[in-house]
């Protein structure tokens, strides 16, 4: 310390305390303020805004919640009123204070009625006072509590999860934490549930407890239902108690600590397939009907589960892992220890679920329970510390179970929806200055959080990676952290700084744009210039490891450099004539490249290149900027890469391309019957059928019978089609229960075709039971079709979009809803619905496309 500085700081606070006690009336006399004085004044108002800004970071800065007390363990007792949608619950908590000495303490517990609390002493309730304003319990203790002393509390009350709150958000469309689904039975075939969603701190709607992600307790629940209906929860079932009332009491146990938001309960008739992984007990819980769908859906778990196990090191740490699917759930899935939940989209029949798509979303739950559950983010700031690895794990399984290829074609396909975002939101993945929690949901958290992952797992080698995840699971196995616990067990286990890497992808927003030129002029030693182009004014200047691979005679060769300039230059230093090189071939960076290849050097890249990812941007590539008759090697080629994936974009492309389809039609022919992926299959269908239709209609209405609805939808939709088959009516009336959407799209086609009022009943039928995606893509069905009927049909229709597009919970449902209402443009009201729905949306994000559409189709 320099005394000299510090003396004259003392002096000034001494001035300053004397002048506090002095100044009392103004001075007689004000003496001129001298012109440097007034200019140093003048300057200093030019700083407001930085001092503004300075103050509300200040304000603003989202904390790691504070931790006054320590909740050890938390009793329920609860029964549901279903009528009024209340919980009528008997609270027991254990806690004691973190550290310093308390006197109150004070609770999250929204909207609720608190009837009373009481201090437990032996065994005898002690009323305590407490003051209550619908978000917050403050209770008054009797004397000061230290850490050294346990406080066992009683509270009893009723939550009323259906009032108050905000309504959610985009990512969580509600949050009222507890929902009571078709609580009475009125809504025909919908069945009645109960269940929660605590993410990020909702479970404080039905139950009192501290409700932050860096609170860790055990608990049990007592919950009592009608006897018809089964309860599940986190960990184990201790035991069920028949009461006289025709209800039951089911009692659960949670003996591991976890956070309060990740405490869970489901109640409802379901049907349950059992299954195991070694000692660990696994359960798919589905509507009924779907149980033999479920066995399908879900049969991967047990060998996920033993994969990410040794994967991680670290052996499932839970009791048990069951999986449900409710309706109308108000997210894609949660994570709750023990139990997964998801939405109803996974209720499939045995035939839908041979084509199941839900593998990653239930990798992705399953992986949170190391690292979400086992390992908790301290705060929602930093969230990408649980879903980041979520989103990974997708990666991982995808690439250990189908393949390298599949997996990086996903992996581009997560970085696009990053970057998509990006152009209108670029913040740092660690952020601490939000509005909402549930901001932190955002693909920033998830793909580019994701993507980051694979950069650093690329960067130091699977070995490396995969210890340090290791490390850091077993640290910190059971507790809360934050990105530093993460950068530090990296650091620890491969010896490297990663201080710069942590900076400029997780504490720091934006990505690299990149410019690279490939100068091939001296043949043997082809130099690389890369630039980097992003805005600097907000965006790192990146230190970027890379990889340049390059072919010669067909054999792969590959060099690794770092990038760590504005401008930088490579030389390969290769030594002989390459086939092509490739900067990045496995597209592992998270950085947007500009480059010239043109038509040769794309075709040596398809021909050449290892990485399926690097042939499918070619043959994208090709198919997208040239039409040359010349494709037609490439396409068959494509056609029969080892890369389904590939082999599917070759028939998408072939249609719009000027190959003569005779010179391929063996080979789709040949496709359409037997490749092993039920979606090139139905594409090759589809092809035969732009082309050939004539030909191939036997085989069309032979494929009807397939198990495959990716197959039978395919050729429904060829066979309806034609008009020459004079039995389309009987085959499509045939199908009109079908609730697949690839059934339901090839009926609508038709049905829209033929224009007859008899099937509005049918569009209305399933606008009301579609969900999710598939609602979705049948509102512009639904749309097209009543917009060439009458005027009393389309009122009937303009209707039922607009309440749509207003009340869906899910945005994208009510964008394209919305979408659906143009086609009605020009009748009487809608303008000024439409104009009402965008002044009413409240996400952000869907307002604005509103807005888009209306002001280019508007007057």
């Amino acid at each position: 310390m320099n005394l000299k500085n510090t003396s004259v700081l003392l002096l000034a606070l001494l001035l300053g305390c004397k002048t506090q006690t002095e100044v009392t009336q103004a001075p007689a006399e004000m003496e001129e303020v001298p012109a440097e004085v007034e200019e140093r004044f003048e300057t200093t108002q030019q700083q407001k805004g930085v001092l503004r800004q300075k103050e509300y970071e200040l304000r603003e800065y989202r904390a790691t919640r504070e931790r006054h007390f320590d909740l050890l363990h938390t009793s329920l007792d609860l029964s549901f009123d279903f009528e009024k949608k209340h919980v009528l619950g008997k609270a027991k908590l254990k806690l004691k204070p973190y550290f310093y000495d308390q006197r109150e303490l004070e609770l999250d517990a929204k909207d609720f009625e608190v009837y009373d609390v009481s201090v437990i002493r032996e065994d005898e309730n002690y009323p305590l006072n407490f003051k209550y304003d619908q978000k917050k319990l403050l209770i008054y203790l009797p004397g000061k509590i230290s850490s050294s002393d346990t406080l066992d509390l009683s509270i009893s009350y009723t939550a009323k999860p259906y009032e108050g709150g905000s309504g959610g958000s985009a990512a969580i469309t509600d949050d009222k934490g507890m929902y009571f689904i078709n609580p009475t039975g009125e809504e025909e075939g919908k069945p009645t549930q109960i269940w929660t969603q605590g993410e990020t701190e909702h479970n404080s709607k039905w139950f009192p407890t501290i409700d932050a992600p860096n609170e860790r307790a055990t608990h049990d629940f007592k919950l009592t239902v009608p006897e018809r209906y089964q309860t599940f929860s986190n960990g184990k079932l201790l035991g069920r108690q028949d009461n006289e009332d025709g209800t039951r009491t089911d009692h659960w146990e949670m003996d591991m600590p976890h956070a309060p938001y990740l405490a869970a309960v489901v109640v409802g008739d379901f049907e349950v397939v059992e299954d195991q992984w070694e000692d660990v007990p696994l359960r798919y819980i589905v509507e009924k009907g779907y149980k033999e769908g479920a066995a399908k859906v879900f049969e991967n778990t047990p060998e996920m589960i033993g994969f990410f196990s040794e994967l991680l090191g670290v052996r499932y740490p839970w009791q048990k892992y069951d999986q449900v699917v409710v309706r109308d759930f108000v997210s894609g899935a949660m994570e709750n220890t023990t139990l997964s939940i998801f939405m109803e989209a996974l209720n499939l029949d045995e035939r839908e679920a041979l084509d199941s798509e839900w593998e990653g979303i239930i990798a992705h739950e399953l992986f949170h329970q190391w690292f979400g559950d086992y390992v908790t983010t301290e705060s929602w700031s930093n969230l990408p510390l649980n879903e980041a690895f979520a989103n990974y794990s997708e990666y991982l399984w995808e690439e250990f179970k189908h393949g390298k290829d599949a997996a990086d074609l996903s992996h581009v396909g997560e970085m696009e929806q990053y970057f998509s975002e990006a152009e209108g939101k670029q913040v740092d993945l660690i952020r601490f200055y939000y509005d909402n929690d549930e901001e932190m949901f955002d693909s920033h958290s998830y793909a580019k959080g994701g993507r980051i992952l694979h950069m650093l797992r690329k960067y130091l080698g699977d070995e490396a990676f995969f210890a340090s995840l290791n490390h850091y699971l077993e640290k910190h196995a059971l507790s809360s952290v934050e990105v530093h616990d993460l950068r530090l067990a990296f650091e620890k286990v491969s010896g490297k700084d990663l201080n710069w890497f942590f900076n400029q992808w997780f504490l720091d927003s934006g990505h690299p744009e990149l410019d690279v030129r490939i100068d091939e002029s001296v043949p043997g030693n082809i130099l690389l210039t890369v630039r980097q182009q992003q805005p600097l004014g907000q965006t790192p200047l990146y230190k970027l490891p890379f990889k340049v691979q390059y072919y010669i005679d067909g054999v792969r060769y590959e060099r690794e450099f770092v990038l760590e300039e504005g401008e930088q230059f490579f030389a390969l230093e290769n030594g002989e004539l390459t086939d092509v090189v490739l900067f990045d071939e496995g597209m592992e960076l998270l950085a947007k490249k500009q480059t010239f290849r043109g038509y040769d050097r794309l075709v040596a890249q398809f021909e050449n290149a290892e990485a399926g990812i690097a042939r499918y941007e070619a043959l994208d590539s090709l198919t997208t900027h040239y039409t040359r008759q010349e494709l037609g090697g490439i396409f068959r080629s494509g056609m029969e890469d080892e890369f389904g994936s590939l082999r599917e974009l070759a028939l998408d492309r072939l249609s719009s391309s000027e190959v003569n389809f005779q010179f391929v039609e063996d080979l789709v022919y040949q496709m359409a019957q037997e490749d092993e992926k039920n979606s090139v299959r139905a594409a090759a269908i589809e092809v035969l059928a732009q082309n050939n239709p004539e030909k191939y209609q036997a085989f069309f209405r032979a494929q009807l019978d397939e198990p495959s609805l990716y197959v039978a939808g395919a050729a429904l939709a060829a066979y309806l089609g034609h008009e020459g088959n004079d039995d389309r009516q009987e085959v499509a009336e045939g199908y009109m229960d079908h609730r697949n959407i690839r059934v339901v799209v090839a009926l609508a086609n038709y049905f829209s075709a033929r224009e007859e009022k008899q099937y509005a009943g049918w569009f209305h039928d399933n606008l009301n039971k579609l969900s999710g995606e598939s609602l979705y893509y049948f509102l512009g069905y639904y749309g097209d079709f009543f917009a060439r009927l009458e005027e009393q049909e389309r009122n009937v229709a303009i209707e039922k979009l607009y309440e749509v597009a207003a009340e869906n919970p899910a945005n994208y449902i009510r964008l394209g809803a919305f979408q659906s209402l143009f086609g009605f443009y020009d009748e009487d009201g809608v303008k000024e619905k439409l104009k009402r729905l965008n002044e009413e949306e409240t996400d952000s994000m869907v307002k604005q496309y509103q807005g888009f559409y209306l002001q280019n189709y508007g007057d």
